[in-house]
């Protein structure tokens, strides 16, 4: 009777540690950089001994998810993420980064030399991305797109000027659809480091995912691994992943 009581505290006990390292993290759907993090994150949460999901969301839809608890953190954001939302810990090393890139039709003349030129053009971004919110933020003529590709969609018919979005994200849109009329700027209008944030509730697992992220980086591990997601990402779309020389 007594070994069936400790038997059954024991398979509780373990019951109760299995969930206690399990975490649901959301990302934004559809977005090149947040594929790449998809296949990334697991490997710092196993080093620890954890499991994880991930739920590709919309923008806005994964940023509440966060804030209301329902979910344990968003797998990358930029800096400014953290300032916004004060229920989000910011995992302090980051581990990967995107460009804010503008991609426009040939021989329209459009001319963007800074941010501040977006502002004469109709200007197309995915709803609810945070690098290409405050790029436009103030502007009249923005337009909220579901999808990279459908903002493709409608630069190349005309229906707006310009579309903003990181620079491999747009890459792929672009091949894609098959249009050999849109191009980018020979330089991306940012380039901005993208951290992985936490609920508040757990505190403790940010500093742990910190360190482990630091010792990835030191032993060249991560960069590793990021290299191979992101041609998994590149090889998932159908695509050959190009050669872009590291900054």
């Amino acid at each position: 009777m007594k070994e069936g009581i400790i038997l059954s505290v024991c398979l509780l006990l373990i019951t109760f540690q299995v969930k206690a390292d399990e975490y649901h993290f959301v990302s934004i759907e559809n977005l090149f950089e947040q594929e790449v993090g998809r296949k990334v994150l697991p490997y710092f949460y196993s080093k620890l001994g954890h499991q994880i999901t991930i739920t590709p969301l919309p923008g806005k839809r994964a940023s509440t998810m966060l804030s209301i608890g329902e979910k344990d953190g968003e797998i990358m954001r930029i800096f400014s993420y953290g300032i916004e939302h004060p229920d989000a810990i910011r995992v302090p090393t980051h581990y990967y980064s995107l460009q804010t890139m503008a991609f426009y039709k040939k021989n329209t003349g459009i001319v963007i030399k800074t941010k501040d030129d977006l502002a004469q053009y109709k200007v197309a971004k995915v709803r609810g991305v945070k690098h290409t919110n405050n790029m436009t933020k103030g502007m009249r003529f923005v337009y909220d797109m579901e999808s990279t590709l459908a903002m493709m969609d409608s630069l190349e018919s005309g229906e707006v000027q310009v579309a903003l979005t990181n620079t491999i994200d747009g890459l792929i849109a672009i091949k894609a659809r098959g249009y050999n009329d849109i191009v980018k700027l020979s330089e991306p209008l940012s380039e901005l480091y993208l951290y992985h944030y936490i609920h508040q509730d757990h505190p403790e697992l940010a500093s742990e995912v910190n360190e482990v992220i630091k010792k990835m980086a030191a032993s060249g591990e991560l960069e590793i691994i990021i290299e191979q997601a992101e041609y998994e990402v590149f090889n998932h779309n159908g695509l050959r992943f190009p050669k872009v020389p590291k900054s």
